[in-house]
């Protein structure tokens, strides 16, 4: 394919080179990221025949997936078809259809109906690699049959889920197992700076930095992103540290477009400690789901009269109504409410995370209400690709929750995100596997775009983009700011701050002459949450509107004839994240 490939991690090792920090390897393919939908996609690639290369900032085992404790949304009986119905009633145009409405008009059709309907062969695929999930009795005939439960926004019985609430782990465990046992290679503690291109723009590899601050690079014509979500643009989410935004980051200034930044979506269910801050434990929807209820310090009901579904609502609307009925501290409590599941027989049974969880609180959810608060979840937009993973970039590819499919819209439905990082990470291998079958693929050793040709090896070389790209505000400065001004409820003023803050805090970092420090993992993370940071601002302040998770409080209501479309960013030449009109005009 490009040259020299290794096959394992020992081999990938042997072909680097010794003179100095830098050292360079090769692949078919680099996957950044080892969550379901990178595993999923280097199993798939493998599987055709092409040598991949995983790349993970953490363990192999690390990453978002392990911690997922609802399910996976899938139509299990009669899912050829968009119409197929299972046993209860439910169907694979069913679910395309909640999908849509908690997507708040911005879902994709065509990206919705192919998800969806590969959920019944990504959930054989896991259990080929061994996921088992959870069971019940399906009759009176004593047969068993895979358990479903029902969660926020959907119509019908129709998440699977293992380990009563430990979904995340299972699948991250039958994956990884599978990766190991296929001999797909990885590279623990790397975290990637940034994409090789060539002078076209085309992707010949990725620039990556090991924990010792050791720069190398990989050379290999399909770069597929898979590193996850930003929960930590904000100071509490249910997000592990690795949530950095990077690989939206990295596709910025790669020259891809970005979509849907403004509709961050926050479960309203995160278990509550006092100035907690950082990861924080879910307590899954899907308590919720089996009858638990939304009370305040009063013990009045949060989601009476609020909607139709009650505490069964969309995440959007629930975590909002819990914002709005805060706000007159009922019971002088202001900062969290409670989630009552005393009524729930078998709790420690069905949903021993969460009580394990509690329980190191000091919180025994059998006989008290659950003290819960809204926190940062999951990214609904991301790089653009299509539900192959396919990028506009030539030779980039992105899957799972660093990717904007159409699937999720404004507000992603519960449990389609495993769905999508299984389906759309298989999808991608194949259309990386056709394209690199297809083309004349371009050879190691590529020049990047803008650069020198010694600049391969570069901690921070391939951005062809301004300094404002590639600068670092600290971290706190970063999460305070969002976590007040571009959470929940923004208005302009407010972001109009956040922006002002962010800019403070990097002329505060340049002028501390940090631009000229060692890059390190810690300030390539830094500096993606600044870009990041400074591109949602810039969509939520454009989205003159409230849809989905992005509601803004100087304008309440949705206005379909003016924004029932998304919004594109990409890097102005200057290295400024701004709308895409704006870039094509200053670039004019």
């Amino acid at each position: 394919m490009s040259g020299p490939v290794a096959t394992s991690v020992n081999d990938y090792k042997a072909k680097t080179s010794s003179s100095g920090p830098r050292w360079e390897a090769a692949a078919d393919v680099v996957v950044l990221g080892s969550g379901a939908a990178g595993l999923s996609t280097a199993l798939r690639l493998r599987e055709r025949g092409l040598h991949v290369l995983v790349v993970t900032k953490g363990e192999f085992g690390d990453g978002n997936t392990r911690w997922a404790q609802g399910g996976i949304a899938a139509v299990l009986d009669g899912a050829s078809g968009s119409g197929g119905v299972q046993d209860g009633g439910d169907s694979v145009s069913a679910h395309a259809e909640d999908t849509a409405t908690a997507g708040a008009g911005l879902c994709e059709p065509e990206a919705v109906a192919e998800i969806v309907a590969g959920g019944a062969e990504a959930v054989a695929t896991l259990r080929r690699f061994g996921a088992v999930f959870d069971e019940a009795e399906s009759g009176s005939n004593g047969a068993r049959e895979l358990a479903r439960t029902r969660e926020g926004g959907h119509s019908a019985l129709r998440v699977i889920h293992a380990g009563g609430d430990a979904t995340g782990a299972e699948v991250q465990r039958a994956l990884v197992s599978a990766a190991t046992g296929g001999a797909v290679p990885v590279l623990e503690r790397h975290v990637a700076l940034d994409a090789v291109r060539t002078a076209a723009g085309r992707i010949v590899g990725v620039t990556v930095l090991d924990d010792r601050g050791c720069p190398g690079v990989v050379h290999a014509p399909a770069l597929v992103l898979a590193t996850g979500g930003l929960g930590q643009l904000y100071g509490a989410t249910s997000n592990p540290e690795l949530a950095t935004g990077d690989g939206v980051a990295l596709a910025l200034r790669a020259g891809a477009t970005v979509a849907d930044l403004e509709f961050v979506q926050f479960h309203p269910t995160v278990l509550y400690a006092p100035g907690a801050r950082g990861r924080r434990p879910l307590v899954t929807e899907a308590v919720r789901g089996e009858g638990a209820v939304l009370v305040d310090a009063t013990g009045a009901r949060v989601m009476a009269g609020v909607h139709p579904l009650a505490d069964l609502a969309p995440r959007d609307v629930v975590s909002a109504a819990v914002i709005r009925h805060l706000a007159a501290a009922p019971g002088g409590v202001d900062d969290h409410v409670f989630l009552d599941a005393t009524g729930i027989d078998g709790f420690a049974a069905r949903f021993p995370t969460v009580r394990a969880a509690c329980e190191a609180a000091g919180v025994d959810p059998v006989r008290e209400p659950i003290p819960v608060a809204p926190a940062a979840h999951f990214a609904c937009g991301g790089v653009v690709a299509g539900t192959d993973g396919r990028t506009p970039v030539p030779g980039l590819y992105a899957v799972g929750e660093v990717a904007r499919t159409g699937l999720h819209g404004a507000n992603r439905l519960a449990s389609n995100s495993l769905l999508e990082g299984l389906v759309v990470g298989r999808r991608a291998a194949d259309a990386v596997a056709a394209d690199l079958a297809s083309c004349r693929p371009v050879r190691p050793g590529g020049v990047p775009a803008g650069t020198g040709a010694g600049a391969v090896t570069s901690p921070n070389p391939a951005s062809s983009f301004g300094a404002a790209a590639l600068e670092a505000a600290p971290r706190d400065a970063v999460q305070r700011a969002m976590s007040r001004y571009a959470a929940i409820g923004r208005d302009a003023d407010g972001l109009a701050v956040a922006g002002s803050v962010l800019d403070l805090a990097v002329s505060g970092a340049r002028g501390s002459g940090s631009r000229g420090a060692a890059w390190t993992r810690e300030r390539v993370e830094d500096a993606a949450l600044t870009l990041v940071a400074r591109a949602l601002v810039a969509a939520a302040s454009a989205r003159t509107e409230s849809r989905g998770c992005h509601v803004r409080t100087d304008f309440p209501e949705r206005d379909d004839a003016s924004w029932r479309r998304s919004q594109t960013i990409r890097l102005s030449p200057s290295g400024q994240p701004v709308l895409a009109e704006a870039a094509a005009l200053e670039a004019a």
